[in-house]
């Protein structure tokens, strides 16, 4: 079991840092041979929040093209924005190790996650925000009933109720207690740009897009994707967006198991079962957050 990460606050002012101390359970991590077995050993690493910068351009688009995989998403325009706009997000690092400093300059830069959100709304115009309503809808229309294509169309397109697509990207080998304090900041520093007039402040939806799976059957992979699949069982790769996806009210998954090959730190399968991957884009209105912070206050606390 991972440690509890100590306080859930990251501080307020984004250019310092906080560690949180956290197990991980696996050293295949990010530049590893992801499928390797037999490599296995606990580790225990601390882990440090700091705002966006410059330097976490490769980092983040790693992440962001794990997350798309080969959508046609402008992913170097998506992670300049979020540089950009750095009072909004953060980036997770390991933190300072003093003995062993052979590795430094390799390690040193290491983006082993990150949050933030895009604005889809006041976005709207750059390529990579039309790119990813496209793909939105476009997957909906394949996976979906016509009311939940019109219902996902029109809160796309209405301009007094901007949706913020929040991005939450890690290793899989980063344990979920980091996802507590990173959303609470996150909630913070949204707060803080509503109150004071800047980029990404308003939201009234917030939309992810969850990387999920479910076992990959022999029936999984005969049935057709479409209308009226019966419900398995969703395992989700950021265990605490399962909270986001029982207050989301609107909520569809699409298979992306002809783009992807492995994932960053490693290989996803349960006990050996192999999984069909997903993509989950789920919609939650801004007033239910609060609630899902709770949620995940008591999930990740414990």
């Amino acid at each position: 079991t991972p440690n509890r990460p100590g306080q859930a606050d990251l501080p307020p002012d984004s250019h310092s840092c906080k560690e949180f101390p956290s197990q991980g359970s696996d050293t295949t991590a990010p530049r590893g041979n992801p499928g390797s077995r037999g490599q296995r050993r606990e580790v225990n690493v601390e882990f440090e929040a700091h705002s966006i910068s410059d330097n976490d351009y490769n980092g983040i688009k790693k992440l962001l093209q794990q997350l798309f995989l080969k959508a046609p998403v402008n992913t170097a325009e998506l992670t300049d924005i979020l540089i950009q706009q750095n009072h909004i997000g953060s980036i997770i690092k390991q933190a300072e190790v003093q003995e062993d400093s052979s590795d430094d300059e390799e390690d040193d830069d290491e983006v082993f996650g990150f949050i933030s959100c895009l604005n889809l709304t006041e976005r709207k115009g750059t390529q990579c925000a039309e790119q990813i309503k496209e793909l939105l809808l476009g997957r909906c229309e394949q996976s979906c009933e016509q009311q939940v294509l019109e219902q996902l169309s029109k809160l796309l397109s209405d301009s007094t109720k901007p949706v913020g697509l929040i991005l939450s990207e890690r290793f899989i080998n980063v344990p979920p207690q980091i996802a507590l304090p990173m959303h609470q900041q996150l909630q913070k520093e949204l707060a803080e740009a509503q109150r004071t007039n800047k980029p990404c402040g308003k939201c009234h939806y917030y939309l992810l897009i969850s990387k999920t799976f479910t076992e990959a059957t022999k029936s999984n992979s005969k049935r057709k994707e479409g209308k009226n699949q019966p419900k398995e069982e969703l395992m989700f790769a950021n265990a605490e967006e399962e909270f986001f996806h029982e207050k989301a009210l609107l909520k569809f998954s699409y298979c992306v198991q002809e783009e992807s090959d492995s994932c960053l730190g490693g290989r996803w399968s349960f006990d050996d079962v192999p999984m069909k991957p997903l993509r989950t884009v789920l919609v939650v209105p801004a007033d239910g957050i609060p609630g899902i912070m709770e949620k995940l206050k008591d999930y990740l606390s414990l």
